[in-house]
């Protein structure tokens, strides 16, 4: 029998949709819904698709040659034509699609019909600069809507899409120019932040300089007056100028490149995520509709950026599709004050919230009185993504929130297209787990050896191909392959999860961040929660240590709430209070307060970047650091 890993979180509270949360969702009852999903997974993709336009039908759902997937064989789409054209030759034409809120607090509104004669003037740009599909486009902007116009219109025209996130380094943004061959990137001459004008032209000049498939480079001029531009440089508004706003959409094949996505995140090189137009419609449009139960009259806010999957999946496509009114925004959820996003629910009447427990943390430290200060009645459902969200976080922002919303606590990966494991507005909530598998989504926690684990804890799995799924890593299949190779006959994710006896999934973090305590496998991720349940603590991270007689022992780093103070009591105390939580095995050797963790922009903390500079190793790529 292989070994399990332990786990010692303890819950008790179970939540049970309301009346008006049933009566109002799409899936009334999740284990009638899942069982014929997963009884003919073909034909249930097949029926979700057909919700979706399509230019001709395809002769074949699934292609499967283990492990290489081909989604609706033969089939003609263009995700940007589902996004526009679908809306704007219906009611919906005249219905706000985008409201953008600047840092400044300056404000864009785009209806559908606005938003597609964007895409369209910036389709022909594009076109008239001699770009075809197939041709790579960087998109390297801050949070502004020339960052969703760019990205539908590549898509409109078979031109590849890579986005990158624009607080990333210039030797970043060369090493993925460089992978992705880009013949053309799109940039600002400045991003906000904390009411400083961050340079943004100066990196990508630098990055440039080192490129040589870059042909052309468009600049959105948001100072005046605007820099100078080069030969080979164009201004956005100068560009789009003069364009029609009329430019049909490719009829593209269902498996053409939609776009490259790299991911570091917290391992080494990154590595470009391969996506498509068809299954990756399919998947993020039916996942924003029944998990968020999105209904037309809805305003939904996703606090991500387009710089990483959560901004493509669940702020441009997935919502886009389902003709949402999507709010968007520039800046930091605590600047100018940590009102900021409270009062952005607040004046638009947001419904769907979908945020990370990073973020809620912050906004943890700053007590319940912010969130008091504002009205928030208008939220409906709320949602959670990015990495496990510890109990503690859960039960607060469900509090703050009015204490009736259900939170979508999603798991899924850059990889997996959209999410995969999350609860439906209709299924009971237990806080700290993502619940059960999303309808068509075989998901398992096995052991090494890929043996299904009844309950307890073991490594994340999906057993069966699904529309969203990557193709393939950008000029290296290998590495793709990797992700079926490490348990046999399955996708591995790289995480940890625990089953409990309802089924319910708890991630517990990476695998890679498992630490073995005396011949006990312990997930990171359970004792920083229980760290975090100490009145003092707002964030902590866990790292595994080499120890003579126990293999290794656990040290935690630790940042404190306001108004706290270190003291060897208070270590004392959190050691105990982690003993209480999660029993002894558990309780770090060693706690250093510290006052930041390193964490990726998306507000993943780096454990392996800790533990490299606590053995005085190497950290490898840290360009993905925000701190």
């Amino acid at each position: 029998m292989a070994e399990q890993i332990e786990t010692l979180l303890k819950t008790s509270t179970v939540y049970r949709p309301t009346e008006k949360t049933l009566s109002e969702a799409y899936i009334k009852d999740y284990e009638t819904a899942y069982k014929e999903s997963i009884a003919d997974p073909e034909k249930f993709w097949d029926g979700i698709a057909k919700e979706l336009e399509w230019f001709s039908p395809w002769n074949q759902v699934l292609e499967w040659k283990y492990p290489w997937a081909k989604w609706f064989l033969g089939g003609k789409c263009n995700i940007s034509y589902n996004c526009l054209d679908r809306h704007v030759n219906s009611w919906r034409k005249n219905k706000v699609a985008v409201i953008w809120v600047g840092e400044k607090g300056e404000e864009r509104i785009f209806t559908y019909a606005e938003l597609s004669r964007q895409v369209n003037r910036c389709a022909n740009a594009l076109k008239s600069i001699g770009l075809k599909k197939g041709d790579v486009v960087t998109i390297y902007l801050p949070k502004i809507p020339e960052q969703i116009i760019a990205m539908l219109a590549c898509a409109r025209i078979g031109v590849i899409h890579s986005v990158i996130y624009s607080g990333f380094s210039a030797p970043a943004l060369e090493s993925r120019i460089k992978d992705a061959n880009a013949k053309m990137i799109i940039t600002a001459d400045c991003g906000y932040d904390r009411g400083k004008s961050i340079d943004l032209k100066k990196v990508v000049d630098e990055a440039v300089s080192k490129s040589p498939s870059i042909e052309k480079m468009v600049v959105v001029r948001r100072e005046k007056p605007g820099n100078t531009l080069k030969e080979n440089e164009i201004d956005w508004e100068e560009w789009m100028e003069g364009q029609s706003t009329n430019c049909e959409a490719e009829q593209l094949d269902s498996e053409t490149p939609l776009y490259f996505l790299y991911t570091s995140g917290t391992t080494g090189k990154p590595k470009g995520v391969v996506h498509v137009h068809g299954g990756y419609m399919v998947g993020t449009y039916i996942t924003t509709k029944y998990i968020f139960d999105l209904k037309d009259e809805d305003v939904y806010f996703c606090v991500a950026d387009p710089g990483w999957v959560t901004g493509h999946s669940y702020i441009v496509y997935g919502p886009l599709l389902n003709g949402a009114t999507v709010l968007t925004a520039e800046g930091k959820p605590d600047y100018p004050n940590p009102g900021r996003w409270w009062d952005l629910i607040s004046k638009y009447g947001v419904s769907i919230f979908y945020t990370t427990p990073t973020a809620i943390r912050l906004l943890m430290k700053y007590g319940e009185d912010w969130p008091g200060k504002y009205d928030l009645s208008s939220l409906r459902v709320l949602g959670s993504v990015g990495e496990p969200i510890n109990p503690e976080a859960w039960e607060w922002f469900h509090r703050v929130t009015g204490g009736d919303k259900p939170i979508m606590d999603t798991w899924w990966q850059t990889e997996t297209g959209s999410i995969l494991v999350s609860p439906l507005p209709c299924v009971p909530l237990k806080p700290g787990s993502a619940t059960r598998p999303f309808l068509g989504i075989e998901a398992d926690v096995v052991d090494k050896e890929g043996n299904s684990i009844g309950t307890g804890g073991g490594f994340a799995v999906i057993k069966k191909p699904w529309p969203s799924m990557m193709r393939t890593i950008h000029k290296d299949p290998d590495r793709y392959l990797g992700y079926w190779n490490n348990i046999p006959n399955c996708y591995t994710a790289g995480d940890v999860c625990h089953k409990d006896e309802d089924g319910y999934f708890w991630f517990m973090g990476r695998a890679d961040d498992v630490v073995k305590v005396a011949g006990n496998r312990i997930g990171t991720a359970e004792v920083e929660s229980a760290l975090v349940s100490h009145d003092a603590v707002v964030e902590a991270a866990v790292i595994g240590k080499p120890h003579k007689t126990a293999g290794e022992m656990i040290k935690a780093f630790v940042i404190l709430k306001q108004g706290q103070t270190e003291s060897s009591e208070l270590i004392k105390n959190l050691k105990a209070h982690v003993q209480t939580e999660l029993g002894k095995i558990a309780v770090p050797r060693e706690i250093d307060i510290v006052t930041s963790l390193p964490k990726t922009r998306s507000g993943k903390i780096m454990r392996r970047v800790l533990k490299a500079k606590e053995l005085g190793q190497d950290p490898g790529d840290i360009s993905t650091l925000e701190e």
